[in-house]
This record gives structure tokens, C-alpha cells and sequence, in this order.
């Protein structure tokens, strides 16, 4: 097989390249060349989508599959599309479940309604950016794109911070703030389960969309912190609080406490998509166990979360030290 990846050096493209490369296929990335490293094999390719005649480098050339994981103007996407549209029988559209309009309730799948937005527009939140994002693929490739609307992505090489955040916190020790109920169910994909489902569907020549996450409470939040716990070799002690003393504190489920969000908040659906359609196409999802373990072996290697290639910086996540402390000191012994 040969891909296009579009970008290839951020967290989900790079996951992708590396797990092509596995497959001994042939790889060319496009990118502006400024953000990370490709692997050995790799043949690059130099142009930015938001440049005038910034896609020339792709004339002439023939690929039999393209994955693009653009989350900034839909413009981009479209422009890349048309341009693709004689070279590659078929498109990958790294998505979101951000897409979704809200009020979503929970167990939707992907028939749920999106977000209002243009495939030709120069920019918007995320969600409006991923939403038209899938327009402009479906304008050009029709039934021949695959709208991949991820979840949670954790793993090695996760560029937001969530897990990491957990694994840091947790390796420093000491009373931790566990946000409850332990068993309050979670809905995530590592990167490199994401990166082998999209690459099968796609040689496949598969369409539509398609929610790629786990199924709700493939983990649980106990699980994960003790997962980090025993990954760590930490002597932490998980406080396990529940949510309303959390919440009356003005902590922010997800930001503040990343990846916990809890029953009966706004958007708890985030955490209970209908994923049916993807596990009957083949997704399958390694143990939590497994992801905890790579993340903190990749990330004792390269020290800290990277930047977000090519994107501009988003606030970081995690509760500040100061927050955590007075919050716990403010609960009841233990």
C-alpha cells in the first residue's frame, strides 16, 4: 500500500506513520518540515496548506490512500481534497466526536446531528473546524471518505497532557485526589489501536462515519489511577472523593480532573458514545494497563508532553498543586 499522510509528526499522524511503516508500506508525509521527524524510509514532501499554491508538491504523484488529521480551517481540507482527488481513490478524515451538536444525549451514535459548518470556511472553534473538515471530504470523495470521529486518544505521544498529567501527578506521591466514583466507567482509544483501525478500513476502501473510541467502561476511573499507581512504583494514596465536593469547589471535570467526567454532567455523552458500528468494522482496544504502562515509558523518555505540531498551544491541563491541597484539606479524614 502507499499512504499520504498529511502532517505525520503530531500525536495521531505519527501514530499512524509508525504503524504503516510497521506494515513495511510505502510512506510520504506532507508537511512544512518544521515540527519533529519522520522514520527512516519515510519519503517527505514540503508544502503548507495555508500558503498560497502551498499543495504544489503533491502534483504528479499517486497514492492509494490519504489520511489527514487537519483540525484548522476547513478550507484546508477541501483544498487538499480537490487536489488529491485524481491521485488517491480514497480519504481518511481523522474526525471528532466534538462534531456533535449539543444537547447529545448519551448512547448516541453517529446518526446524532453535527455542528453547523462549510467546507470552505477560513476558520472556526474546534468542533465547527472538525465538522466542516468532514464536509469538505465528503464533497469531493463522497462515499469513498472515512470520517473517523475519535474520542479520548491517550498513549505514547499524547501532545494535550491527560494521562500524562496522571502519571505525573501520581509519581510525585503523597495524598492524591482521586475524583469518584471509582468505578465511574470511562471511554478512551489508544492512538495505536486508532491508527491500526483507520489504516484497515481505509485499505479496505471503506466509508461513512464512524464513532472509534472503546465501548463505555472498557476502564473505569479506578482502574486507570491504578494502573498510573502501580505503573509508577508510586507510594500514593488515592483519595477517593465524590463528585459533588469536587464540583462545589469550582474544579472543571475533564481540564482541571483530566479525563474524569462525571454522571449527570452536560458532557458526560463524551464518555458514552455508541462505538457498535466501529467494533463490528474491527476495532478492537488493548487493556488500560497496557496504554498506562507505554505512556510512562515514553514519557520518562522525552521528559515532558511535546508541542502540539503545527497548531497553536493550548492551555494546559491538570489541577494546580495549591488547588489540590486546599481541596483535600478540606475533606473529611479519611
Amino acid at each position: 500500500m502507499r499512504l499520504l499522510m498529511l502532517g505525520g509528526t503530531g500525536f495521531v499522524g505519527g501514530a499512524v506513520v509508525a504503524e504503516a511503516v510497521r506494515r513495511d508500506w510505502s510512506v510520504t508525509v506532507f508537511n512544512r518540515g518544521v515540527h519533529g521527524e519522520a522514520p527512516a524510509g519515510v519519503h517527505r514532501l514540503r508544502g503548507d496548506r495555508d500558503a498560497p499554491d502551498g499543495l504544489a508538491a503533491l502534483a504528479g504523484g499517486e497514492w492509494d490512500l490519504v489520511v489527514d488529521t487537519w483540525d484548522g480551517a476547513p478550507r484546508a481540507v477541501r483544498d487538499a481534497a480537490r487536489a488529491l482527488a485524481g491521485a488517491v481513490p480514497h480519504y481518511v478524515y481523522v474526525s471528532s466526536g466534538s462534531v456533535y451538536a449539543p444537547p447529545v444525549d448519551p448512547g448516541s451514535g453517529e446518526e446524532a446531528r453535527t455542528v453547523a459548518a462549510e467546507p470552505d470556511a477560513d476558520d472556526g472553534d474546534y468542533a465547527s473546524n472538525k465538522a466542516g473538515g468532514e464536509r469538505a471530504a465528503v464533497e469531493v470523495f463522497g462515499d469513498r471518505a472515512l470520517l473517523v470521529r475519535a474520542g479520548l486518544i491517550l498513549g505514547p505521544g499524547e501532545d494535550i497532557g491527560r494521562l500524562p498529567w496522571w502519571l505525573h501527578r501520581i509519581a510525585r506521591g503523597g495524598a492524591v485526589l482521586a475524583p469518584g466514583p471509582r468505578d465511574l466507567p470511562v471511554q478512551y482509544v489508544d492512538v495505536r489501536d486508532l491508527a491500526s483501525w483507520l489504516l484497515d478500513r481505509g485499505a479496505e476502501g471503506v466509508g461513512g462515519a464512524y464513532n472509534v473510541v472503546s465501548r463505555t467502561g472498557h476502564t473505569t476511573m479506578g482502574e486507570l489511577l491504578d494502573a498510573v499507581v502501580a505503573t509508577t512504583g508510586s507510594d500514593a494514596t488515592l483519595r477517593w472523593t465524590e463528585p459533588e465536593p469536587i464540583l462545589a469547589a469550582g474544579v472543571e471535570p475533564w481540564n482541571d480532573l483530566p479525563v474524569w467526567i462525571p454522571r449527570g454532567h452536560e458532557y458526560r455523552w463524551l464518555q458514552e458514545r455508541d462505538v457498535e458500528r466501529a467494533y463490528a468494522a474491527g476495532l478492537v482496544c488493548r487493556p488500560v494497563a497496557e496504554t498506562v504502562a507505554d505512556t510512562w515509558r515514553w514519557l520518562r523518555e522525552v521528559g515532558r508532553v511535546p508541542a502540539r505540531a503545527g497548531r497553536p498551544a493550548r492551555a494546559p491541563v491538570g489541577l494546580a498543586p495549591e488547588r489540590e491541597a486546599a481541596l483535600l484539606a478540606s475533606l473529611p479524614a479519611a
